[in-house]
């Protein structure tokens, strides 16, 4: 059984004139990602690692998640492949991870977390809000077989 947690970057400040892969988290997105890791920490999942894209906003969401789920600080690694908007990228990620991995943590983007999670997780509906988390299993040994599995949809709105 595999287990990946996929979250959506809190909600971005666009108050900076910065580039879009410096874009900051907003006092909401902050927040959000406190209470979504407050959250998740309540699951106690046994992360064994934790990926970030390299943009601020998601590498902020990820500081803050992990630290509320008490992650270890050297579980979480930087990737280019999670700056992606099109989910193609992400998904050829997980798929070489290593598989003695079973629980995994990514902090990403949209359009790519909606698109992963009604084409692997067959969720419907509207795209995934910010700093929510996609649950997903699947019923594998290896990343690199899975297709489809089963999702479940957290977001801070839910919480309260």
């Amino acid at each position: 059984m595999k287990t990946w947690i996929m979250m959506r970057h809190g909600k971005s400040s666009w108050e900076l004139q910065v580039s879009d892969a410096d874009r900051p988290l907003n006092e909401r997105g902050i927040n959000d990602a406190h209470r979504m890791g407050a959250f998740l920490a309540t699951k106690d999942f046994k992360i064994d690692a934790a990926y970030t894209s390299i943009a601020n906003r998601a590498a902020h969401t990820a500081l803050i998640v992990t630290r509320e789920m008490e992650i270890p600080f050297y579980k979480l690694s930087f990737s280019k492949m999670l700056y992606d908007f099109s989910g193609e990228d992400v998904l050829e990620f997980v798929r070489c991870l290593p598989d003695e991995e079973n629980t995994i943590i990514t902090f990403g983007h949209n359009h790519a977390c909606t698109a992963l999670a009604h084409s692997i997780g067959s969720l419907d509906g509207t795209n995934i809000p910010t700093a929510s988390a996609v649950l997903f299993r699947f019923d594998v040994s290896l990343w690199s077989s899975i297709k489809t599995g089963t999702a479940e949809c957290f977001s801070p709105k839910m919480l309260t």
